[in-house]
């Protein structure tokens, strides 16, 4: 084994506090917990090996089964996923897409610490489609605007963005370099766009052969789709897009108000 796996490793089993026995907390979670510190803290780093089964039972003498639920929890959590062959490995969380919020890109990534960035994969004009002219109520004569983005976050690639733009209402907008650019700020100081929300369709569906090659990840592993009309406070529609998000980066998460449970 390389020796910057045994490091790893040792880091893994090293300074391990004891387990309350006697506590309401399962053992399982506390080892969860005691490695999920780790993991925050940068004691272990993205791609750091994790003990496994066995070394986890033996430094915190638990069962394997206790062992095994807490390797399994943190892959639940998105703090680590498993090679077969290989074993289990520190990953980053999942990134939260709050549904209900609605957000661009950039300002969601900046909020979160993280330097976004995009790159321009098409950005063309084009004649309406049947079923673009029922989504962002056009006549047949008209054109939009097709914008298509590579969405990163500190480097890494986590969404392709495809968006259909009328561009009766806004003149000029295909001009506009949208690799350095933002869609929804431009929209919103140029054009005096006010958004008043958005109709969206949640699926989750296998990476084509591009987006796997995009988004650097295996060919049809599950993306995260969302499909979105955006409308503004006058409740005329101003953009219909696609968003193709990678899967073992995101999550949805939705609060959902209490109606009525009976």
């Amino acid at each position: 084994m390389p020796k910057s796996n045994l490091d790893s490793r040792q880091r893994n089993e090293s300074v391990v506090q004891p387990l309350d026995k006697n506590g309401f907390i399962p053992l399982y979670f506390q080892i969860q917990r005691a490695l999920m510190e780790k993991i925050q803290s940068g004691e272990l780093s993205e791609g750091d090996p994790l003990a496994s089964e066995e070394e986890l039972s033996r430094a915190y003498q638990v069962s394997r089964m206790t062992a095994r639920q807490a390797l399994h929890g943190l892959k639940t959590h998105g703090y680590a996923f498993s090679e077969k062959g290989r074993g289990t490995f520190v990953s980053r969380p999942k990134l939260e897409k709050n549904i209900l919020h609605l957000q661009g890109f950039t300002e969601d990534m900046r909020q979160r610490g993280m330097k976004p960035s995009s790159q321009l994969l098409e950005q063309v004009v084009i004649s309406v489609t049947e079923d673009l002219m029922e989504k962002l109520k056009l006549d047949s004569s008209e054109k939009v605007m097709r914008l298509r983005r590579l969405r990163l976050a500190d480097g890494i690639p986590m969404a392709i963005e495809e968006s259909h733009i009328p561009l009766r209402q806004f003149p000029g907008l295909d001009r506009i370099d949208f690799a350095k650019q933002s869609l929804y700020h431009t929209l919103r100081e140029r054009y005096g766009v006010r958004v008043g929300y958005a109709d969206e369709i949640l699926e989750a569906l296998p990476a084509t052969r591009e987006e796997s090659e995009l988004l650097t990840i295996p060919r049809k592993a599950s993306v995260l789709s969302i499909s979105r009309i955006i409308l503004t406070t006058q409740e005329s529609p101003v953009e219909a897009a696609c968003s193709r998000y990678r899967g073992d980066r995101y999550r949805a998460s939705i609060r959902v108000p209490v109606t009525t449970i009976e």
